[in-house]
């Protein structure tokens, strides 16, 4: 169990997060929704540590995130995998050297600045590219991938840390709308087939309905919504918006997941 209380980061005078308070069951797929400058990339760097709360706490299965220093700070990190809008790859070096990267925080430093990495972890690398279906691309450059398959590579080194949660920040934000479905069926596959919570900020609205199964809304910091997508009216997503409502509302829905996802889904329903 994730558990939010109370928690606020002020930047000077701004509140970029105002008292947040919210808790996520283990398995859960939640989607973080609002505007843009909501604070919904604070929230979530916080919840990995990346940004210190000003004041608030963050419970993890009972251990305080917010307390935690040194190793035991660096094996939260590793536990609650952080994947980025801008996907945070090494370019010029390999998918399978970006993937391995993920296992950092089980290694020996000397192992990693060597590049000698353990058999079982290239196997596991291996395993989470072939996962997302560019096992192909194990030996080529991070940058010369496509924006949909460095986030797939992203995905991937995230899924080798083992975490107990995924948060993905705007992960498909710089992509196009046939990439956008691949990134978010990779992530409903996490959370369906491996039970890894996934807390994700997401823009648009649509995206958020289709494979969420709660929300969390945030306005000017604050959490103002929290519930099943099914309760989030037009109505209140115009309020939660405001300006940029004709944006995210009304917009030809996505796709639903594709057919791989879903049979997926139905054999981590029958476990």
């Amino acid at each position: 169990m994730l558990v939010v209380e109370g928690l606020t980061c002020r930047f000077g005078t701004k509140a970029a997060v105002d008292n947040a308070s919210f808790s996520i069951a283990p398995g859960s797929f939640v989607g973080v929704i609002g505007r843009s400058g909501a604070g919904k990339s604070t929230l979530l760097r916080m919840i990995n540590r990346l940004a210190d709360p000003t004041s608030g706490r963050i419970l993890f299965e009972g251990t305080d995130v917010t307390a935690l220093r040194g190793k035991e700070l660096r094996r939260w990190r590793a536990r609650s995998a952080m994947i980025f809008q801008q996907f945070n790859l090494v370019g010029r070096l390999d998918v399978l050297t970006n993937v391995l990267m993920g296992r950092l925080a089980q290694i020996p430093s000397w192992r990693s600045l060597a590049q000698v990495w353990p058999e079982q972890d290239r196997a596991l690398a291996l395993s989470a590219l072939e996962q997302f279906d560019i096992a192909q691309l194990a030996a080529q450059r991070a940058d010369q991938l496509s924006g949909g398959q460095q986030q797939r590579v992203a995905i991937a080194r995230a899924l080798v840390q083992e975490p107990d949660i995924i948060l993905a920040d705007e992960p498909i934000a710089s992509l196009d709308p046939r990439n956008t479905k691949i990134v978010m069926d990779a992530l409903l596959r996490i959370n369906k087939h491996f039970g890894i919570t996934v807390l994700c900020n997401l823009h648009s609205l649509d995206l958020a309905r289709t494979y969420c199964d709660r929300l969390v809304g945030m306005a000017a910091g604050r959490v103002v919504f929290d519930g099943a997508p099914a309760a989030l009216t037009d109505h209140i997503a115009r309020e939660l918006y405001d300006l940029e409502a004709n944006d995210v509302i009304g917009a030809a829905p996505l796709p639903a997941p594709d057919g791989a996802t879903a049979s997926a889904l139905g054999t981590a329903a029958a476990a």
